[in-house]
């Protein structure tokens, strides 16, 4: 047995009283041990999802997907309801998007904003109505922009005065007319990563109020061009309503200055709303977050004599990231000894390439054993992954039981978002597949890489392998 290892330990980290418990609110609502310990999602117990579809694997609850975004949907429309007004929520698509996805949130009331020609086109696949998606990004392209305004796209959030004019060119050739919002920086820092705020000045998304106004005017000159509100966006993974209602309000004053000139219907105030990735974190209650961002525009809005616009929201990660559940192997163990005290390292067979986030962002995440319930005393333990990278961590601080070894499963909450999205095949790891589970069923809606997916891309392979198709059709064709 390690000796004590809680001064390793931060102090957010408590030393649970069964490391087998499944925190509420980290896990999707289906995730249960049966009898025998193991771990269920959607009935289904992780070794089964294992053995069907190998490690690691994504499992995406569609229930929580589902029940989420129905959720958020009917928290905003009651709370502008209240003030006798409308809402939108968009599932932001940057956060894990497939087909299957697309339709299950569509499905359930809400829209889709997408940033690449890529996310366009699975959205359109999976038979979104163009209508309802909107186009977020910094840099789009021509043809993406081309692509946006042939289908139909509902919205287009405008970045920058280069876009502006691309868009002016596309429809006057076109004869279209599109509606788009203009981002601006409401200047609100968002308490969170540097790299997920994203309402500061200084950062590449958006327009200052000084500059939004003169490019306002240029959109107004426009004939193809019709601007139909203002869109803000402060950040991500975001607890509390404080800074979404200072946001807001600071919106509102550019936004009644621009109602002067024209009708500005729509008001997207972003979102970013946050989840729990362990059972420290506490996020703020949907109803509670609906209900007072509304409240803060609506009296915004009555104490400048301004009607209310159709409101809409972005809630990002909030509507899947608690739904997916990664299953991996542990292969290896090692104790190691420090001044401080000890720390059991434990290797899975995944990691950075699969999930980015702890280290792009330091982000924490929690872990159970999935295959079985353990035993032994809690031990603090550290999840690495397979790559050649010391920062490749996967769960920085966790208390495991202390038999956790070589074999046994174990699982991570709380990667429906933002881990499929940014995998990569760093060390040429092929990506896992992502398999939804409702019902006691499993359905794959990703399918997972092969290494033959790896060489089929190099072309030097693939040359090699067409020169020796050649010359055995030659020799047997000089037979």
């Amino acid at each position: 047995m390690l000796p004590p290892a809680d001064s390793l330990a931060p102090e957010w980290l408590r030393v649970p009283e069964d490391a087998n418990d499944l925190a509420p609110g980290v896990w999707p609502a289906s995730a249960r041990r049966d009898d025998t310990g193991q771990l269920r999602i959607g009935g289904i117990a992780a070794a089964d999802l294992v053995h069907a579809h190998g490690s690691p694997l994504l499992v995406l609850d569609e229930d929580e997907v589902r029940t989420r975004a129905r959720a958020f949907r009917d928290a905003f429309a009651a709370a502008t309801a209240e003030h006798g007004g409308t809402s939108r929520v968009y599932y932001a698509g940057k956060a894990f998007l497939s087909t299957a996805v697309a339709r299950w949130v569509t499905e359930e009331g809400l829209n889709v904003d997408v940033c690449t020609r890529g996310e366009l086109e699975v959205a359109l696949a999976a038979g979104v109505a163009p209508g309802r998606i909107g186009f977020h990004g910094n840099n789009k392209s021509v043809s993406e922009l081309e692509r946006a305004v042939e289908v139909g796209v509902g919205t287009i959030i405008v970045d920058s005065l280069i876009e502006i004019e691309r868009l002016a060119a596309i429809t006057a050739r076109t004869g279209a007319v599109q509606s788009i919002l203009i981002r601006v920086n409401s200047g609100v820092h968002a308490e969170t990563h540097d790299f997920l705020a994203t309402a500061h000045e200084d950062q590449k998304f958006g327009f200052s109020f000084a500059d939004a106004e003169g490019a306002v005017s240029r959109i107004r000159e426009l004939d193809g061009l019709r601007l139909i509100g203002l869109h803000c966006h402060i950040g991500s993974q975001i607890f509390g309503v404080g800074g979404f209602r200072e946001s807001a309000a600071r919106v509102l004053e550019l936004h009644e200055r621009l109602c002067q000139g024209g009708e500005l219907p729509l008001l997207n105030l972003g979102g970013g709303f946050g989840i729990a990735y362990t059972r420290v974190d506490d996020p703020t209650p949907i109803e509670l977050l609906a209900s007072e961002i509304v409240d803060a525009v609506a009296a915004g809005c009555a104490v400048r004599g301004i009607p209310l616009p159709e409101l809409a929201f972005e809630p990002g990660r909030a509507i899947v990231g608690t739904a997916g559940v990664t299953l991996y192997e542990i292969g290896t163990t090692k104790d190691v000894t420090l001044d401080a005290g000890s720390r059991r390292y434990l290797s899975v067979d995944g990691g950075m390439s699969d999930n980015a986030r702890p280290a792009l962002y330091g982000a924490q995440y929690s872990a159970r054993l999935a295959s079985r319930a353990g035993s032994g005393e809690p031990v603090l333990v550290r999840v690495v992954g397979k790559h050649c990278e010391s920062g490749d961590i996967v769960v920085d601080h966790e208390y495991l039981p202390e038999d956790a070894g070589p074999g046994d499963l174990l699982a991570v909450p709380a990667t429906g978002a933002y881990c499929a999205s940014l995998s990569s095949n760093y060390n040429h790891v092929p990506r896992p597949a992502v398999v939804a589970v409702s019902g006691g069923a499993a359905t794959v809606i990703v399918r997972g890489e092969t290494i033959d997916d790896l060489l089929a891309r190099d072309a030097g392979i693939a040359g090699a392998r067409a020169a020796d198709t050649g010359a055995v059709r030659l020799a047997e064709g000089e037979r």
